[in-house]
């Protein structure tokens, strides 16, 4: 009997330094069956041992000549603007990154007939009547939330096979990436320092390798559509901070629950949010991790 010739999948990373894109290589990296290809703004890759490209998304001529040249079955695109509250006054870069950057991906996909993955946000979403699902209408009352959601629909514009996941509160770890909210609370605990935590943000927080899955489980079973990805369950900020110092054994007396308003902060935020992942569950077989199971990989990783 002949051998059966299986041919590799092609996954090209966009944004492979940042936390996210680090992930991912990790994940895809040992996959025999994976031809990896991967591309970030900084001149090198954080993580050895790849296929790299300094590339900007927003340079639609060089990411362009990557994507035709490689032809990728599956485009992850892994970097985005996140800086809310700069997204208020350098709205530019913000909307340069978030839909132009977007655009140039999507045209591409579609010349070559990828399976462009987009990941997007909860804050598209007002926060007045959350937790969300896949049905509910969009408002972002932010300048990042409004790129995001202009991203999603410049997607939509080209004729290309597409998955967007929508994701809150993405938390991890990575190498040279900045501190997400549990990498902050947690080095600040362990130096004895006093924080405010906001007690009115609902969010189901989702770690990174959750994330991970999710987008390995879409390109498994080739799903397109809008999917929620997030934690396991819905609670407020300062609730999520109390589990963390629970389980790392920190000074809880450091800790004092404020509201929002009182960081003043340039972009609003949504309040009541969260996203209902129970398509993801349905249809991709999404299961997030419970918050002690992540804590524990993190200590880990960590070596606290």
């Amino acid at each position: 009997m002949s051998k059966i010739d299986t041919q590799k999948q092609k996954i090209l990373i966009v944004g492979s330094n940042g936390m996210l894109g680090q992930r991912l290589i990790e994940h895809y990296l040992t996959d025999e069956n994976t031809d990896l290809l991967c591309s970030s703004i900084e001149e090198k890759s954080l993580i050895e041992n790849v296929n790299y490209f300094c590339a900007d998304i927003t340079d639609k001529k060089t990411i362009g000549k990557i994507i035709k040249e490689f032809k990728p079955d599956f485009i992850i695109n892994a970097a985005a603007y996140t800086d809310v509250d700069r997204s208020e006054t350098e709205r530019v870069l913000a909307q340069k990154i978030n839909v132009e950057g977007v655009a140039n991906l999507a045209n591409y996909s579609s010349v070559v007939n990828s399976h462009l993955i987009y990941i997007s946000t909860d804050y598209v979403f007002d926060g007045i009547k959350g937790p969300y699902s896949e049905d509910d209408i969009p408002n972002p009352i932010n300048y990042y939330g409004k790129t995001k959601l202009a991203g999603e629909n410049a997607i939509k514009k080209y004729d290309t096979k597409h998955t967007i996941l929508r994701t809150n509160v993405l938390f991890g770890l990575g190498k040279n990436v900045k501190s997400d909210f549990v990498k902050w609370f947690i080095e600040s605990l362990r130096n004895n320092k006093p924080v405010q935590i906001v007690d009115d943000q609902i969010n189901n927080p989702t770690y990174v390798d959750d994330l991970v899955d999710a987008i390995g489980r879409v390109i498994e079973y080739k799903k397109k559509g809008l999917f929620n990805i997030g934690g396991a369950e819905f609670l407020n900020r300062y609730e999520f901070a109390l589990r963390i110092a629970d389980f790392f054994g920190f000074d809880k007396s450091l800790i004092t629950p404020v509201k929002t308003e009182v960081f003043n902060q340039p972009a609003r935020r949504p309040l009541k949010s969260g996203l209902i992942t129970l398509k993801a569950e349905t249809e991709l077989g999404y299961k997030p991790s419970s918050y002690e199971e992540i804590f524990i990989k993190i200590k880990k990783r960590m070596s606290v």
